[in-house]
């Protein structure tokens, strides 16, 4: 694999930085958004590109790759930002666009890169520990259309969607791979329920609830009972862009841990001159180079398309990064002393997003079995 970047690649990864910085001020990073703050950074996200990078140009997209994708996870992931773009853009905007009929992608997808709607895929349940073909939502026909019940969890940032793209089963039995199928579903629909929580990073999700949701034939996205296929390529998309997101938060986390043994001192010196902490300091600088390299890879494989390669090569990077993500955040935060646990420093900040990152779509025991299965 091919891991230079172009010039074209290292312009955008450059004007992502600068959006960043100036939208996201250091001392912010990592604190919960105001619904102005969040709003005004978001519309700044789609005049910038970003919302509509993945999409195809008759919706108002870039039809960039999962490479330049990868360059912005990176970067938001060094500001702690973009909360919603994994959500509406990654998982449920390409997975529209990929299946989606005509009529379903000109009525939302445009909205999406115009920064004018957002989206969610709600595909998790509660007794399914990451397996996306456990589901029990049912959705039955009636008349033209189609009711759905049942709960999904986990939906992110689903309080500031307009719709959702929900999987429920409309053959076989709970566990069955086959008999899968993606309905859009509006947010006010009579019958669908939210409840919000915080998740450990101060970012939104919800469990949403459907008791007798209607919803008409042209909702169906897609071929009936044959979406388990797409939304394992979606989850893995998310993956690997949340492995590329991983980089950059190690990349601040380990600028910010230097400076700090830079200016702290002990026993009248430096804690940058104590040969443990160098140590400790080359040795995280070592995992940073080795999940980059990683997240390379994972991209790569998504762009090629081919589902084994793919997954494997996802499940590798989604592994390194939750390893390197639980224990480099703890050393950070070691490095920096009792100041470390609080939150007007940012090392926790960042650990908390790396603790969550590697929960998300599997944690690293999850993907090291899925690795294992796909020798």
């Amino acid at each position: 694999m091919d891991f230079s970047l172009s010039d074209e690649h290292l312009a955008l990864r450059d004007a992502v930085r600068r959006f960043c910085d100036g939208e996201y001020p250091a001392h912010q990073r990592g604190e919960a958004e105001p619904a102005e703050l969040a709003a005004a950074r978001w519309a700044g996200m789609a005049d910038l590109g970003l919302l509509g990078l993945p999409l195809a140009d008759d919706v108002g997209g870039s039809a960039q790759g999962p490479v330049e994708m990868m360059l912005v996870a990176q970067e938001l992931g060094r500001a702690l930002g973009g909360a919603g773009w994994l959500s509406s853009v990654v998982l449920a905007g390409q997975l529209l666009d990929e299946a989606g009929s005509q009529g379903q992608r000109q009525r939302w997808l445009p909205a999406l890169a115009g920064g004018e709607a957002r989206m969610a895929l709600a595909c998790s349940e509660a007794d399914a520990r990451y397996d996306l073909s456990r589901v029990a939502t049912l959705a039955r026909r009636d008349g033209a259309g189609w009711v759905l019940d049942g709960t999904k969890t986990l939906v992110l940032e689903a309080g500031s969607a307009d719709v959702f793209l929900v999987v429920a089963r409309t053959a076989g039995e709970v566990d069955d791979a086959d008999g899968l199928s993606l309905f859009l579903v509006e947010a006010g629909a009579a019958g669908l329920s939210l409840r919000e929580f915080s998740t450990l990073d101060g970012r939104r999700a919800a469990h949403l609830t459907l008791r007798g949701v209607r919803v008409a034939a042209d909702a169906l996205v897609g071929e009936a009972g044959a979406a388990l296929p797409l939304v394992e390529a979606a989850t893995d998309r998310a993956s690997a862009m949340l492995c590329a997101e991983a980089v950059g938060a190690l990349e601040a986390l380990i600028e910010l841990t230097a400076e700090q043994l830079k200016t702290r001192k002990q026993f009248g010196s430096t804690l940058a001159k104590f040969q443990v902490l160098q140590h400790r300091i080359a040795d995280m600088l070592i995992a940073l180079e080795q999940g980059k390299s990683m997240a390379c890879a994972a991209a790569m494989a998504v762009q090629e398309g081919e589902p084994a390669q793919r997954r494997r090569l996802v499940s590798a990077a989604k592994v390194l990064a939750g390893q390197a993500g639980r224990q480099l955040g703890q050393w950070a935060m070691q490095m920096h002393g009792a100041m470390g646990m609080t939150d007007e420093c940012r090392v926790g900040h960042y650990a908390k997003r790396l603790m969550v990152i590697n929960q998300l779509f599997g944690d690293a025991s999850h993907h090291l079995r899925r690795f294992g299965g796909q020798a």
